[in-house]
């Protein structure tokens, strides 16, 4: 397993909004996240970190759609916000953790991660740990919320102000992506999907070869000059073990499946920046899910349940 690296800051940066999900209360996120101890537990590892507290965006209109989306210039504000913090976090040699909020803010954290890897030389992989393929658009959303859409502006599809948030347009190669745990995808992302060739692991897949071969395949490739950013939603999880959200789907990855995930990225030792979104407190037993998220974020940075050397 590589080391942690010790020398790098960690740095916090809150999303408080709710802006792009189609149920309240995914701005409680963050807090919730802090309440159960991220930044001392990643401290007890021996990890600088700075919160670099909440970003201030607009308000939750909570409206209907108009065009096929939600808020949209609402999310836009937001995702530029994000884009603009997670590039001075990377720009200053830190190890940038969203705390979201809900999954369109992806859009910005990656535009921004992409960005760092062209002007820095390096290879991007995008690990998408989530129970859905968020590549919906306006034409095929049943809801017109866009945390449903983050993979697919990225990838260029959607609305410019979101395709070319960074200047540029798409964001992201589907090649340097990697979608893990899915097993909701609705009818019209199933054609978009197959359409620019998504490399996805779906809980079929992985119930069939298991995780860790399924784990191999999607790390296949990562080496010393790539960039892993890991967007974790944590509907990823199975609602059995992870109530707090508020898209949940059953029959997702289990306690000890998770962990071998988050084991196996650690043990690549390039983990360069992580999205921790859709965590809902209002739909949570005693904040138990973000606990175990925080476990689970340990578990990038090297926490291992392994007995042997």
């Amino acid at each position: 397993m590589a080391p942690a690296d010790t020398t790098r800051t960690i740095a916090l940066i809150g999303a408080p909004t709710d802006i792009g999900a189609g149920h309240r209360g995914a701005s409680m996120g963050p807090e919730a996240l802090r309440v159960a101890g991220l930044a001392e537990a990643l401290r007890e590892r021996g990890l600088r970190v700075v919160d670099h507290g909440n970003l201030r965006g607009p308000v939750n209109p909570w409206q209907p759609p108009v065009d096929g989306y939600r808020h949209l210039e609402e999310v836009v504000a937001w995702n530029r916000l994000v884009m603009e913090a997670v590039t001075a976090s990377l720009a200053a040699g830190e190890l940038p953790i969203l705390l979201g909020g809900d999954h369109c803010l992806g859009v910005g954290s990656i535009t921004a991660v992409a960005r760092h890897c062209d002007a820095t030389g390096k290879q991007l992989r995008v690990l998408w740990l989530d129970a859905h393929a968020d590549f919906n658009t306006h034409e095929v959303t049943p809801s017109g919320n866009v945390h449903g859409m983050p993979v697919a502006c990225l990838c260029g599809v959607g609305p410019e102000v979101l395709t070319r948030l960074g200047g540029t347009s798409p964001a992201l190669r589907a090649a340097d992506l990697r979608q893990v745990g899915i097993r909701s995808v609705d009818a019209g992302e199933k054609q978009l999907v197959k359409e620019h060739g998504l490399d996805i692991y779906d809980m079929r897949y992985i119930d069939e070869i298991g995780m860790k071969r399924a784990m191999e395949e999607a790390l296949e490739g990562v080496d010393a000059n790539t960039h892993v950013h890991v967007s974790f939603d944590v509907d990823f999880l199975d609602p059995a073990i992870a109530p707090g959200v508020g898209t949940t789907v059953p029959g997702g990855p289990n306690y000890r499946e998770a962990q071998l995930v988050m084991e196996m990225i650690a043990d690549t030792g390039q983990v360069g920046s992580i999205d921790i979104v859709e965590l809902n407190p209002a739909f949570d037993e005693h904040n138990k899910t973000a606990q175990l998220a925080v476990d689970l974020v340990e578990s990038l940075f090297g926490k291992s349940t392994l007995m042997r050397d």
